[in-house]
């Protein structure tokens, strides 16, 4: 069992009172998720391009430590790092997603330098292990809103909700919990997209 405790989030919560959700580690640990070790699909020629758009996250969220929340509080879970922030490490699950999973769309990443036939706008709006109480087996909680756009017009907008229980309140286990929210989040978006993107018009 990995002993961890919690770190305040400045200016976002109050610790919490001599309680902690996990207990403190001896070091820190780095993990990732939104692996994809899928293979790649083939796309019809005439495949709708979508250009992702910068994600956006909370405030509490962008950095490369994991969140907890309980009730209003919030604190970081000490002893536990993300390998990179979570923005970054979120971003490229997507990517892989629209890869291995899309059916008609060609998603267009940040790097690429190619503007697609739309654009795919996500704001993750929450993406936090989520207490019932101090020391209780989380639930991981990611809320994002995906809009579809062309230009200034918005095609289709769509909220998604994904909660995903822990099966025990320990670092290797949130982690998973966290790891199986994002693909499930991630397959939702993906056939979203598929389902909403339109052919570009003829000129």
């Amino acid at each position: 069992m990995k002993p961890v405790r919690l770190l305040a989030v400045s200016g976002l919560a109050i610790v919490l009172s001599g309680c902690s959700l996990l207990k403190a580690p001896p070091v820190v640990q780095m993990y990732r998720f939104g692996t994809d070790t899928g293979t790649a699909t083939t796309l019809p020629i005439n495949a709708p391009s979508v250009s992702l758009r910068l994600i956006e996250f909370p405030e509490a969220a962008q950095t490369d430590r994991l969140l907890g929340v309980t009730g209003s509080q919030a604190a970081y879970i000490a002893g536990a790092r993300w390998v990179t922030p979570a923005p970054s490490l979120y971003s490229d699950s997507l990517e892989a997603a629209f890869a291995n999973q899309a059916q008609r769309v060609r998603l267009i990443g940040g790097q690429e330098g190619v503007r697609g036939d739309q654009t795919l706008d996500i704001d993750v709006q929450t993406f936090e292990a989520r207490y019932d109480a101090p020391g209780s087996v989380p639930t991981v909680v990611l809320t994002a809103r995906a809009r579809l756009m062309r230009d200034r017009d918005i095609l289709a907008e769509q909220t998604f909700t994904v909660r995903q229980p822990a099966t025990e309140n320990r670092l290797e286990t949130i982690v998973e919990a966290f790891e199986t929210a994002t693909r499930d989040l991630n397959s939702q978006i993906v056939g979203w997209t598929d389902a909403n993107a339109t052919v570009a018009p003829r000129n």
